[in-house]
């Protein structure tokens, strides 16, 4: 049977040197899943590996987008899955690694069929977004679709905003989409988890955030304040920065926010895998543990 690990772990816990060590062992090529290095230009903000991670193994789903296109966790799982079909024969034991909770789900257990949004619809969302605000949107969700309206974070524009995507552009209700049946994948999935303790994941944070203010992240900014609507620059990192381009925010403000919204979402995360009982925890400086665990899992 063909095997893929699934490295995961909280933001700057030291994921992307773990993975070059597992897929180097494997002889594997590396599929990212992280939502927002696949956008190309962000490297800063992102984390994206360097040049020289990238030259040491292949990476799949790594600046193949431009920062305007619109990408979704649907489309991620089923490219993922047609790429392991075409790497398989190749490499029997193939390695995702990431931080995206949704997209690794979408792999590893699959999501709803839920129908993809049409440009046109999109845009009149986005706009009636801009002009009556969330609260408008929320209170129109709880009309047309209640059982979503009362489990949705209705504080997220994002949520709100595409489950009344779907909800104009098919007539039906976005909750009659989901029906949340777990699906079973023709190889064995053998998820590795990475952990500091929170001082010292915190710690790294804040380094990580001081490394990238002093790499040019405001340029890099700066470059895509015009395209500062789209869902890929919704980002820890940026959309702080942003503030200070408006002149709302003074930037030692900004950077201590970037640091305290990067440790919520921190454990967002942790909370999150924690529901997972099939993950196996490691410290990442536990290498070849974590080899020799890999190596008795695969089938």
């Amino acid at each position: 049977m063909n095997n893929l690990v699934v490295l995961i772990g909280p933001t700057a816990v030291g994921k992307t040197e773990v993975s070059l060590e597992i897929a180097e062992h494997l002889g594997c090529p590396i599929i990212s899943s992280d939502s927002r290095q696949m956008y190309r230009g962000m490297e800063i903000g992102t984390a994206m590996p360097t040049k020289e991670e990238l030259a040491r193994c292949k990476h799949y789903f790594v600046g193949q987008l431009e920062p305007g296109d619109y990408y979704s966790a649907a489309r991620y799982e089923q490219e993922v899955l047609a790429l392991l079909e075409e790497q398989f024969p190749l490499h029997p034991t193939m390695l995702l690694s990431g931080g995206s909770m949704l997209y690794i789900d979408a792999v590893c257990k699959g999501i709803d069929d839920i129908p993809t949004v049409d440009d046109d619809t999109r845009e009149l969302i986005k706009k009636r977004y801009a002009e009556e605000g969330l609260e408008k949107l929320s209170e129109e969700l709880r009309i047309i679709d209640p059982e979503y309206y009362r489990e949705a974070d209705i504080k997220n524009p994002k949520r709100v905003m595409h489950a009344l995507e779907i909800c104009y552009m098919t007539g039906k209700t976005y909750t009659s989409f989901r029906t949340r049946k777990e699906k079973q994948r023709p190889f064995n999935i053998i998820k590795i988890g990475l952990q500091r303790n929170r001082e010292e994941l915190y710690e790294r944070i804040n380094r990580r955030v001081d490394i990238m203010i002093e790499q040019g992240l405001i340029n890099e900014v700066k470059k895509f304040y015009h395209l500062r609507e789209h869902n890929s620059l919704n980002t820890v990192g940026y959309k702080e920065i942003f503030k200070v381009l408006d002149g709302e925010w003074e930037l030692p403000f900004a950077i201590e926010k970037i640091k305290q919204n990067t440790r919520i979402y921190s454990r967002k995360q942790v909370t999150w895998y924690r529901r997972d009982e099939e993950i196996a925890w490691f410290h990442p400086n536990d290498k070849e543990e974590i080899l020799s665990y890999i190596d008795k899992s695969i089938l």
